[in-house]
């Protein structure tokens, strides 16, 4: 079985490369820009790809001729988008027309796992909490807006051309090598503190935002579940099954941690278009396929934890 991962230097594409490789597929492993791991697995084959490239996307999947495709290539940061909203509908929007028309001409039997994101919900109220797949899309950057024209995309390849797709809708994912979110950015810091001596201040954003989160390692299995027994054609919410708050979070660190440390509140980082609230019902992923949230979040920020404290 050969395996195609767009975005593997990206932190979800290096952990799905391995858990491929285990698995024993033949992986082909593309990436552009290395946003968070510099790393591959080098039993995994490894090419340049900028998937903006029509000609270079074309001629990977014409010679690869991949079964299962799973693509994360994105720009996928919220604040880049705003920063560079060009980049990110190029990327997210152009490549994923790129990669489903070399499909259409080259590997039709290929399914893809087509990457969405929680983004696309943006603007929900907190009586349709948690979100549940028939929710409408006001995405309130414009990376969701780039992932809500990527799932579209996808689902008219599906309709018109039998192209085999299914998005997922993925929520808040964390774990070892993640970086510039909540869980990466505090366990980093508190690895920082414990190494160094520094002030035992640690710094915070909102700390009345709510988020569930998931681990890498429980989402990579989402995915490969979903091809083997979701419906083509069909968007999944992957959600961790609880919404935290930031003072939880922070509540579980101090029982992970050796030393005391004190609250710093920085108004910088409190951002007025967060989400008050980001958590999502899995309910149709886990009765079609049978995925249930193994890692618990205490297990995954002591990975972390550990992980911060051996590469710093």
């Amino acid at each position: 079985m050969k395996a195609l991962v767009t975005g593997s230097k990206g932190f979800i594409g290096a952990h799905l490369v391995d858990y491929l490789l285990k698995k024993g597929y033949r992986v082909l492993a593309t990436y552009y820009k290395s946003t968070t791991s510099d790393q591959i697995n080098p039993q995994a084959e490894i090419e340049e790809c900028d998937v903006r490239d029509t000609d270079r996307v074309f001629e990977i999947i014409r010679d690869f001729r991949p079964d299962r495709i799973f693509h994360l290539a994105a720009q996928s940061y919220p604040t880049i988008s705003w920063e560079d909203p060009w980049y990110t509908l190029q990327t997210n929007v152009l490549g994923t027309v790129n990669v489903f028309e070399a499909v259409k001409r080259f590997s039709p039997s290929a399914i893809i796992l087509n990457a969405g994101s929680s983004g696309e919900y943006g603007d929900v109220n907190e009586k349709d909490i948690p979100i549940k797949e028939t929710q409408s899309f006001r995405p309130l950057h414009p990376y969701g807006v780039s992932k809500v024209a990527q799932e579209l995309l996808a689902y008219q390849y599906h309709r018109n051309s039998d192209v085999k797709s299914i998005t997922a809708r993925i929520f808040n994912t964390t774990g070892p090598g993640k970086v510039n979110d909540v869980c990466s950015d505090f366990t980093k810091r508190l690895a920082e503190m414990e190494k160094s001596g520094l002030e035992k201040r640690l710094r915070v954003g909102n700390l009345d935002a709510r988020r569930s989160i998931a681990d890498v390692r429980d989402v990579i299995r989402a995915f490969d579940l979903l091809l083997m027994h979701g419906r083509t054609g069909e968007a999944y919410n992957v959600s961790g099954e609880k919404a935290y708050g930031t003072r939880e979070i922070i509540g579980i660190l101090r029982e992970l941690v050796k030393f005391d440390f004190k609250i710093w509140q920085d108004p910088s980082l409190i951002r007025t278009t967060d989400e008050p609230i980001i958590y999502g019902d899995s309910s149709k992923l886990k009765e079609e396929t049978g995925w249930q949230q193994e890692i618990q979040l205490k297990t995954t920020l002591k990975d972390m934890l550990e992980y911060w404290g051996r590469v710093l």
